[in-house]
């Protein structure tokens, strides 16, 4: 996890250089980002909300995702991780939020759904967000660090190029 400190420390870098906030909505991350965030000193001025909603009731009454997303899509997919994302960033009044939901093994896995695969989402500031999935490997652990790796990576990316365009 060292490298996820790491890079939750350049995500408060570029957070505060913008006077800006994140959120997390967690599943099979079981709250890994939001304890990656809160392990940087300071990060109470930039985030407030991690919400780890790994049962499909808490995704639906704490962050709003809806019961026809879970019933038609599953709580992985993209539709859920964008409702997700979504949820967090309005509960948190936040100006970013990532979301993941994935299966991190070793069982509940399916030929559509493998063990390994993650969707993930970020909520822009305006109302945009966006989603993708990646399938990791290795074991549960493994996939759970990939995973908190790529969120905060790849929110470091968009809230550096989200400044650039400014």
């Amino acid at each position: 996890m060292a490298n996820s400190r790491q890079l939750a420390a350049d995500l408060g870098k570029a957070l505060q250089a913008r006077g800006e906030s994140v959120a997390t909505a967690e599943s099979c991350t079981g709250g890994m980002i939001a304890a990656a965030i809160t392990d940087v000193a300071g990060s109470s001025g930039w985030f407030s909300h991690g919400i780890v909603s790994y049962g499909n009731q808490a995704k639906q009454q704490l962050l709003g995702v809806q019961a026809t997303s879970l019933m038609d899509h599953g709580a992985v997919s993209e539709r859920v991780v964008r409702e997700m994302a979504a949820g967090a960033q309005g509960l948190a009044g936040a100006d970013w939020a990532v979301a993941v939901s994935g299966i991190a093994g070793p069982d509940g896995g399916s030929p559509e759904k493998p063990v390994g695969l993650v969707w993930l989402a970020i909520a822009h500031p305006g109302g945009q967000t966006e989603a993708w999935s990646r399938q990791f490997g290795g074991n549960r652990q493994s996939v759970r660090e990939q995973t908190v790796a790529e969120a905060l990576t790849r929110l470091i990316e968009r809230v550096l190029g989200h400044a650039a365009q400014v």
